[in-house]
């Protein structure tokens, strides 16, 4: 028997009433001089838990009733978490997004889930206001920060106008949070995850850490995303414990002497550049150096004093992969990095390592089996999973749902892993997702259906690839050669300018995370790629040039 999230929320509040939930690290210019400072906003559980009641019961005044969809636009800050907790609080469920989302991408999203509220940063005041207009008549629009905008309300105002009214009644079974996991395509899947998926990977995550109130979360990781959700929003609720969000990186040092972290919860890319720059002023000096190789634990030991406090206690990484040098140079260094394996679907945590782990692999958590679907001779086959974190399916879409989660409820992850000594080894993604060192994760088929409307593309099919040793979008092309000649277009390199402009001013419609960013990404193929029964590119079998080398200008399409 899992808690709701409201009981786990309301608890809190009472029991860890004078404690801080949240803290934001807000950059802003000095007056005087050059910089930044950050300064320091703070929210207690009691005030939180007011606040939450007050929105909570004037979404109700607006119309929010119990099984609607409520947008959450924004990135991380105090009325986030008040407005997650306020929407879920009316027996609703919240349809956290990206505000990097372009028009269309929010439209196609809100229209398809059917949403009777949305509550946003002002960024996007004008394109909800549209949105409203064209297809959604009647989703009522909260905005965190004041709007000139008809028909937008301001929702500290709303706050301020009501009491607190009780908790609509909630089961375990009802849908908390609706997460798209794509955007573009007219066919977005929306993943179910209801009170019980979201209640039981929150506590069995909290139990592989041993977390506490005395814990303080260092967040740079975006809430919208389930890793941000569950283990920065969620984790540190149902323990009293306090969550510091900053989405200050460029200052990074500034910000963990200001934050006094006792965890450190980002993506491999932060990592990467903290360990860079750790290892970079051990190479510098001598005496670094020395003390390194003869003991390891006391330059470990110098690092944390100096950039996050005695207090600290370890780093967390989710999202995508950890490097795996920056993960073994910090534990040579006796600092410990935990790192997660999870979906969105799976809410998201599967399994994670141990913080000082010394072979490669990862445990399923409490209540989570995993299992190896047909397994060749290497012991490598798709990784299957099951137990209540599992998603309840994909909103109005049960035929994406019955393709990931079989008849006795083992959900297929798509990636392809070994179990061994009881540990998940993963050796890659069979799905097409496009994982960045952001976190970030991009659908090859969002791009494709975008890209796929220039006439001088006759396929193309996306990828991941890297460029400098990180992940970077990619695309082979299959040029329409009608189209290019109509154009006067007859080598190849003209046509792979032609198609790089126009891929360019259809970037303008998508996430900036999202965009093919450079020419050198796109390259053009001679024949057109295999494809299944269901005319679905055969993606496995396309082999990429290890070259990428442009064709001669001379030679014909």
């Amino acid at each position: 028997m899992y808690p709701t999230l409201n009981e786990m929320f309301e608890t809190s509040v009472k029991r860890f009433a004078d404690n801080v939930a949240l803290r934001m690290l807000i950059p802003t210019e000095r007056k005087k001089g050059k910089g930044v400072q950050l300064v320091l906003n703070e929210i207690s559980y009691s005030r939180l838990g007011e606040t939450v009641g007050r929105l909570g019961a004037a979404l109700q005044a607006l119309g929010v009733r119990k099984g609607d969809r409520v947008a959450l636009i924004s990135k991380p800050r105090a009325a986030f978490a008040m407005a997650l907790f306020a929407v879920l609080r009316c027996g609703a469920a919240v349809l956290p997004l990206d505000p990097d989302l372009q028009r269309g991408e929010l439209k196609r999203i809100l229209e398809e889930a059917g949403v009777s509220a949305a509550i946003f940063s002002g960024s996007k005041a004008e394109d909800l206001a549209a949105i409203r207009s064209e297809s959604l008549p009647d989703m009522s629009l909260i905005c965190m920060d004041r709007s000139t905008l008809e028909g937008i309300e301001f929702m500290d105002a709303v706050v301020l106008g009501h009491r607190p009214t009780a908790s609509i009644p909630v089961t375990q079974d009802d849908l908390a949070i609706l997460m798209y996991t794509s955007g573009t395509t007219g066919n977005a899947k929306g993943a179910m995850l209801t009170h019980r998926n979201i209640a039981s990977n929150t506590l069995a995550a909290i139990k592989v850490v041993d977390l506490s109130e005395k814990d303080d979360f260092l967040s740079i990781v975006p809430w919208y995303h389930i890793y941000g959700l569950t283990i920065t929003v969620m984790c540190p609720i149902a323990v009293g414990a306090t969550t510091t969000y900053t989405p200050v990186d460029r200052n990074l040092m500034q910000v963990m002497h200001r934050a006094h972290p006792t965890v450190i919860l980002g993506v491999p890319k932060l990592y990467n550049v903290l360990y860079e720059r750790v290892h970079s002023s051990i190479e510098k000096s001598a005496l670094k150096r020395l003390i390194t190789r003869m003991s390891p634990a006391l330059m470990g030991k110098l690092v944390v004093h100096k950039l996050f406090g005695n207090q600290f206690r370890f780093f967390t990484s989710g999202g995508a992969p950890l490097n795996p040098e920056a993960a073994a140079g910090f534990r040579r260094l006796g600092i410990g990095i935990l790192e997660g394996y999870g979906l969105t679907e799976t809410s998201p945590l599967l399994t994670a390592s141990e913080l000082f782990a010394s072979e490669p692999g990862m445990i399923a958590l409490d209540d989570v089996e995993i299992k190896i679907l047909d397994p060749g001779e290497d012991g490598v086959g798709e990784v299957l999973a099951r137990g209540p974190n599992i998603m309840a399916g994909y909103y109005k879409n049960p035929q994406a749902t019955a393709e990931v989660i079989d008849d006795e409820l083992w959900f297929h992850t798509g990636d392809l892993g070994v179990i061994s000594n009881g540990h998940l080894v993963l050796s890659g993604r069979a799905k097409n997702v496009i994982v960045l060192d952001t976190g970030k994760n991009v659908y090859p088929e969002e791009l494709e259906w975008e890209f796929n409307s220039i006439p001088a593309i006759e396929e193309i099919m996306v990828y991941e690839d890297e460029r400098q040793g990180v992940p970077v979008v990619s695309a082979l092309v299959y040029p329409s050669e009608s189209a290019l000649k109509e154009l006067g277009i007859t080598n190849k390199d003209d046509a792979l300018d032609h198609i790089w402009e126009e891929i360019k001013k259809a970037n303008e419609n998508l996430a900036m995370f999202k965009r093919i960013r450079y020419k050198e990404c796109v390259r053009l193929v001679d024949e057109p790629f295999e494809k299944s029964v269901k005319l679905d590119i055969k993606r496995f079998k396309v082999k990429l040039s290890a070259s990428g080398e442009s064709q001669p200008a001379d030679q014909p399409l």
